[in-house]
C-alpha cells in the first residue's frame, strides 16, 4: 500500500516551466518566418496570375478588335465596344491589382526598364503596358530585391 506525503508539493517547479517556455520560444522562432514566407509567396503567385489573366484579355481584346489592342490606360477592356456591328465585351470589370504593391494603376512602359521577364524597373505601381506591342509586364521591382 502506498501511503502520500502530505508535506508534499505537488505542481511544476520554476525552473520546469522556464524550460518549457524556452523550448515554446525556440519552436515559435522557427516556425513564425516560415509563415512570412508563405505570405510572399502567395502575393507572387497571385500576382503572376493576374499578369497572365491581363495577357489573356489583351489578347482576346485584339483578336475580337480585329488586331487593333486596348488603349493605354487599359480602360477598353472594363467597357463593351462595337466593332464592325457587334458588340464585345467587358473583358473584365475592373484593371486587376497588383498583389504585390496593390495597384492597379497602368503606366506606360516607354520609360519603362525590363529588369527580368515579367518584372520591370519602376517605383512599385500597378502595371507596365505597352498600348504598342501589347506587351504587359508587373511594376514591382523594389519588391523582388527585398
Amino acid at each position: 500500500m502506498s501511503t502520500l506525503n502530505p508535506n508534499r508539493r505537488t505542481g511544476f517547479t520554476l525552473i520546469e516551466i522556464l524550460i518549457v517556455v524556452v523550448i515554446m520560444a525556440i519552436l515559435a522562432g522557427m516556425i513564425i518566418p516560415q509563415f512570412t514566407e508563405t505570405t510572399k509567396d502567395a502575393k507572387v503567385s497571385t500576382a503572376l496570375f493576374n499578369l497572365n489573366t491581363m495577357r489573356a484579355q489583351i489578347e482576346l481584346f485584339k483578336a475580337e478588335h480585329g488586331g487593333t489592342l486596348p488603349n493605354a490606360t487599359l480602360s477598353d477592356l472594363t467597357i463593351a465596344k462595337a466593332y464592325q456591328g457587334k458588340t464585345y465585351g467587358p473583358y473584365m470589370s475592373a484593371v486587376l491589382e497588383n498583389s504585390l504593391t496593390g495597384s492597379r494603376v497602368v503606366k506606360n512602359s516607354a520609360a519603362a526598364k525590363v529588369v527580368a521577364g515579367d518584372i520591370t524597373a519602376g517605383n512599385g505601381g500597378g502595371w507596365v503596358y505597352s498600348p504598342s506591342s501589347g506587351e504587359i509586364r508587373l511594376d514591382t521591382v523594389d519588391y523582388w530585391q527585398k
